[in-house]
């Protein structure tokens, strides 16, 4: 019988790529991984792994193996959320991971309403960036969490996982604010707002992060690499840069709240689309189905669902005629064929 922990670990290997990296992520040591994976291989009766260089890659039989473990997996997921369910009540623990602008704009009333809903439970929020969510659920260490996609950074299929749509944000350019007078940008297409700031200074959030991503391949796709200046990931402290001079900067909606008026806003084509995920199966764990309903009773009126996100506030500087698509639609396809 193939002991399931032991194929929670390769499913982890054909994800993470090293046992190193296995080892470090489930707190084990890399001779113990490698010791229960040898033990796998001999449950299996044929070689799951093949050595290459100072790698270890899956055999076509491991491979097939981590399939039948995803399946598996997720049947124990469900099993859970059904015990789960004929219990009296929700208590204990619930791992929440979540990004910086949500966990202030929706995450705190989405707990008030857990709160009252479910006493007994106890939600332990982390913050995590939603690029190492994946590895973080299928680990264990998180039960479910926010993360986003933008139009330019379309989320790749994680195996093993289970998204859920929440809700869909505007995104604007925030540039410092224009002198009284000066012609709005209305009724030009987003390539040539964003190109009108070539020259300027950009401030992005950190490499390695999808918003960070999401401003270069925009700016990329209206013709032009943007010259980065700053790097933070907080949006409030991006805005107080912006007001200070410093470039300009690709903000979303959550992220423009308490704008300083040196602060032009202008509303671009894109979107940010944030999503409830989990591990597969689990969706209808009382906790993981309590926490979904709380976030949906958060999600403020203004937000839309991802698809139609309405017209922009007043409050920004111009508003881009949804009709002028084409070089939007062509650049975000490039992205797509980007990421394939």
């Amino acid at each position: 019988m193939l002991d399931v922990r032991r194929l929670r670990l390769l499913r982890e290997l054909a994800r993470r790529g090293t046992i190193a990296a296995v080892a470090e992520a489930l707190a084990f040591s890399p001779s113990a991984v490698s010791q229960q994976l040898g033990v796998l291989e001999r449950e299996a009766g044929l070689p799951l792994l093949e050595r290459t260089g100072r790698r270890v890659r899956l055999t076509p039989a491991g491979e097939d193996l981590v399939r039948h473990a995803e399946a598996v997996l997720e049947r124990l997921e469900r099993a859970e959320a059904d015990l789960a369910e004929a219990r009296t009540g929700l208590a204990g623990a619930l791992r929440i991971g979540s990004f910086p602008t949500a966990t202030r704009a929706i995450v705190p009333a989405a707990l008030i309403t857990l709160a009252r809903r479910h006493p007994r439970l106890e939600p332990m929020v982390c913050e995590t960036d939603p690029a190492a969510v994946a590895h973080a659920l299928r680990a264990g260490d998180l039960d479910v969490a926010l993360v986003h996609e933008y139009d330019f950074v379309p989320a790749p299929r994680e195996p093993g996982l289970t998204t859920e749509p929440l809700y869909g944000e505007a995104m604007y350019l925030a540039a410092p604010a224009a002198p009284a007078g000066t012609p709005e940008e209305a009724g030009r297409d987003q390539g040539a707002v964003l190109r009108t700031h070539a020259e300027a200074p950009w401030i992005t959030a950190t490499p390695g992060t999808l918003c960070h991503a999401m401003t270069v391949r925009a700016c990329q796709a209206a013709g032009f690499t943007p010259r980065v200046r700053h790097q933070v990931d907080e949006f409030a402290t991006v805005l107080a840069l912006v007001a200070a001079g410093q470039g300009v900067a690709v903000v979303p909606q959550l992220g423009i709240t308490g704008a300083d008026r040196a602060v032009g806003l202008t509303r671009l084509l894109m979107e940010r689309r944030t999503q409830l995920a989990f591990r597969s199966g689990a969706g209808t764990h009382p906790a993981v189905a309590a926490f979904g309903a709380a976030l949906r009773a958060a999600v403020p009126a203004e937000l839309g669902s991802g698809t139609d996100l309405g017209e922009p506030s007043r409050s920004v500087t111009s508003v881009l005629d949804r009709k002028e698509t084409g070089s939007f639609e062509t650049a975000y396809a490039l992205s797509l064929d980007d990421q394939n």
